[in-house]
């Protein structure tokens, strides 16, 4: 009987004991992305490549728009061939638009993607430095996943973080 007493008790202490030796923290890795001067210059070459490119946008719409006002105001007499061609240069000059924006999409959404990369990179590296640094077992951002219950007793290494990268 003492065995089985004894084997439930470990059973039952051994994964509180574990339990106990783990270090859950927190950080807001938004936060620290936002803080990094990093972070505004690639902000800033983002709304410079959007700025050229709804430029070019602008033209490419004003081009069809003369186009289609150049169509319209053609007289009743005029051939069929000669209609036929001007709608097929709206159409085209559609068609041209359409992939313009999408290809303009993509390559801001590559851009972003590669400018931030790095960025992204320093951050995790400094959180592996802090969370190494304090021993801890896991480290939540909680700019990306909802966490549903903070404690008073919480461990936010936010500012931990910044300080490493060198940010406020």
């Amino acid at each position: 009987m003492n065995i089985k007493r004894l084997l439930t008790l470990v059973l039952v202490v051994l994964p509180l004991a574990v339990m106990a030796q783990m270090k859950i923290a927190m950080v807001d890795v938004q936060s620290v992305f936002d803080a990094m001067p990093e972070s505004q210059r690639a902000s800033e070459q983002l709304e410079k490549a959007s700025q050229q490119y709804k430029a070019e946008y602008e033209m490419m719409q004003q081009e069809f728009n003369d186009k289609y006002a150049a169509y319209q105001g053609l007289a009743g007499d005029t051939p069929a061939t000669i209609r036929d061609r001007r709608v097929r240069e709206i159409q085209e000059s559609n068609s041209a638009i359409e992939a313009f924006l999408a290809k303009s999409q993509a390559s801001l959404t590559t851009m972003k993607q590669e400018l931030e990369a790095p960025i992204y990179a320093k951050i995790d590296a400094a959180i592996k430095e802090v969370g190494d640094a304090g021993h801890y077992t896991y480290i939540i951002d909680v700019s990306k996943s909802p966490v549903v219950y903070t404690g008073v007793g919480a461990i936010d290494l936010t500012s931990q973080v910044k300080k490493a990268l060198g940010v406020d």
